[in-house]
C-alpha cells in the first residue's frame, strides 16, 4: 500500500534532464531543499490569500514544484557524490517545514484546532519512518496518505473551498498511514 508514492520512480525519470542540468551548473542539493520549502510556503500563502477556486492553479503549480524539489535534492546529491549526513538532516527538516508551511495557509480559512490537528498528524508518518530507520529497520515511505496525497488534497481544497473536510481527511489519513508504517516497522524489527 504505497499510494501515490509508488509513482516516485516514474517521476524521478521525468526529472532526469532537469537533474542533469542542475548537476552541470553546480547547483547545491541544499538549494533545492530550500526551494521546496519556499514553494510549500508560497502554496500556503496562496491558500490563505486567494479564494477558491482562484487558488487552485497557483497551489497546484507550487506544490508540484515542491514535490519536484523534494525529489531532485536527494537524487542530485547521489548523482554528484555530494551526499552528507547534514544534507540528510536538512532534507528531512525541509520536507517537514514545506508541509507545515503549506498547512499553515489553512489557518486563514479553517479553525486553529483543526489545522493544528492535521499538521501534527501529518508529521507522524515521517517521524515513525525515521524512528524505525534509527532502530535498524529499512526506511518506510508511502502509505495511504503521504506527502503527495497531502499536496493533492490541498489542491482539492484550493479548488473547492472544502477546507475543513480536507483537513479532516489529512488528519485521519495521516494517523492511518502512521499506523500502517508502525505495523510494518514493528514486524521488521521483530525478525
Amino acid at each position: 500500500m504505497n499510494g501515490l508514492y509508488s509513482l516516485k520512480p516514474w517521476y524521478a525519470d521525468r526529472l532526469a534532464g532537469l537533474r542533469a542540468g542542475c548537476a552541470a551548473r553546480g547547483v547545491s542539493p541544499d538549494t533545492l531543499t530550500w526551494a521546496g520549502v519556499a514553494c510549500g510556503a508560497a502554496a500556503g500563502a496562496a491558500l490563505a490569500f486567494l479564494p477558491a477556486p482562484l487558488a487552485a492553479l497557483p497551489v497546484a503549480v507550487l506544490l508540484a514544484a515542491r514535490l519536484g524539489f523534494a525529489n531532485l535534492d536527494g537524487a542530485l546529491a547521489r548523482d554528484t557524490g555530494r551526499t552528507t549526513r547534514r544534507g540528510a538532516v536538512l532534507n528531512e527538516l525541509g520536507d517537514r517545514a514545506a508541509d507545515l508551511a503549506m498547512l499553515a495557509g489553512f489557518l486563514a480559512v479553517a479553525p486553529l484546532w483543526l489545522v493544528a490537528t492535521a499538521a501534527l498528524a501529518a508529521t507522524l508518518p515521517s517521524w515513525l519512518a525515521l524512528a524505525g530507520a534509527a532502530a535498524g529497520a529499512p526506511r518506510r515511505n508511502g502509505g495511504p496518505l503521504g506527502k503527495t496525497e497531502r499536496c493533492l488534497l490541498a489542491v482539492i481544497a484550493a479548488a473547492s473551498g472544502w477546507y475543513a473536510p480536507v483537513l479532516g481527511v489529512v488528519a485521519v489519513g495521516s494517523v492511518v498511514t502512521a499506523g500502517v508504517r508502525l505495523h510494518w516497522i514493528w514486524r521488521e524489527l521483530g525478525r
